[in-house]
Order: C-alpha cells, then sequence, then structure tokens
C-alpha cells in the first residue's frame, strides 16, 4: 500500500515542480495531495487530526482482520491436512513478505524510489505482504500523515526556486515600454 498517487518511479508531469505541478495561474507550485488527506497536510487544516486518527486507527482495524482472514486460510490448510511443512511455508512466507512489505512501505514515506523497476518487481511481493504495509501506515500516522514529511520537503524546495525565479526577473518582458519610433 504505497501512498504515492502516481505509479512507482514516473517523472513529475513536464513543466511541473518535483512536488505537482504549477497553479493554472502560474503562481507558483501547488503541495502534492496525500492518500486520505488531499493537501490538509500542508497547513494542518479541513480535519487534519481526524483523518490521521481515522488512518491510524482504520490501517490497524484492516490488519486485525486481515490476520483473521489468513487465521481462517491457515485453518483450512489444517482441514485439508497438507502437513506440518506446507503450514510452516506459508507461515514463513506471510512473515518475510509482510517484513519485506513494511520495510519497503515505511522507505517509501521518506524518499522516492531509486529503481522503478526494482519496485515494479516488488509490487507481487508487498502484495502478499500486505499486513506489514499496512501495519507501516499505522505506525507513521501516528506522528504524521503517511508521507508528509518527504512532500513538506520537496514542496518547500519548490516553493523556495519558485521564489528565487521570481525575484530575480526584471519584470514582465510584454508590459515594457517601447522607445517611441520618429
Amino acid at each position: 500500500m504505497s501512498e504515492n498517487s502516481a505509479a512507482p518511479g514516473t517523472p513529475p508531469p513536464a513543466g511541473g515542480t518535483p512536488s505537482g505541478t504549477t497553479t493554472p495561474s502560474g503562481s507558483g507550485p501547488r503541495p502534492e495531495p496525500l492518500r486520505f488527506f488531499g493537501t490538509t497536510w500542508v497547513d494542518h487544516d479541513g480535519g487534519y487530526g481526524l483523518r490521521r486518527v481515522g488512518v491510524s486507527v482504520g490501517s490497524l482495524a484492516a490488519a486485525a482482520a486481515s490476520c483473521f482472514v489468513l487465521r481462517f486460510a491457515y485453518q483450512g490448510l489444517e482441514i485439508a491436512d497438507v502437513g506440518g511443512f506446507v503450514g510452516v511455508l506459508v507461515i514463513a512466507m506471510f512473515s518475510v513478505c509482510s517484513a519485506i512489505a513494511f520495510r519497503k512501505t515505511w522507505e517509501g514515506f521518506g524518499a522516492r524510489p531509486k529503481d522503478p523497476d526494482r519496485e515494479d518487481a516488488l509490487r507481487g511481493l508487498k502484495s502478499i505482504g500486505f499486513i506489514g504495509s499496512l501495519l507501516a501506515y499505522f505506525v507513521r500516522s501516528l506522528t504524521e500523515a503517511p508521507g508528509e514529511r518527504l512532500r513538506r520537503a520537496e514542496y518547500e524546495k519548490a516553493r523556495d526556486r519558485f521564489e528565487k525565479r521570481r525575484s530575480t526577473r526584471t519584470g514582465n518582458p510584454a508590459t515594457r515600454k517601447r522607445p517611441k519610433r520618429r
């Protein structure tokens, strides 16, 4: 469960900033919306605190429900009497995949993926270990909106670049007075 709204590794839109696109009026960069939060993370308004609580409780409840579903699946394996070795393999597979999914989801909150092809290759593994992703979402939402720190850093960097570019301009060339011709 990645919080990125675009596919992993997709470059920012042409002419846009790393944190999104410029506003339609061209007045500067816009913050990139986060899943479940939109752009409320910028000023912590619009029910930001309630959304964080909701995401935290929701991800923990989803992880708990998922564990119950996996338990029923394991009981089905016991009823089918497939043997102890298969049961151990299933438990090991879900444990390892959940640990990898937790780590990759957690890393995704702090930095954009360096190798998008590797992230695509791990997508199936992260799907199997979805409980790890849900737990990473839960833990991160206790302190901030998942991915907020990364998006805030990118947004502030884009704003600073925009202000620097804007302040170095001498004005709009189209509005300059032209010398009168004789």
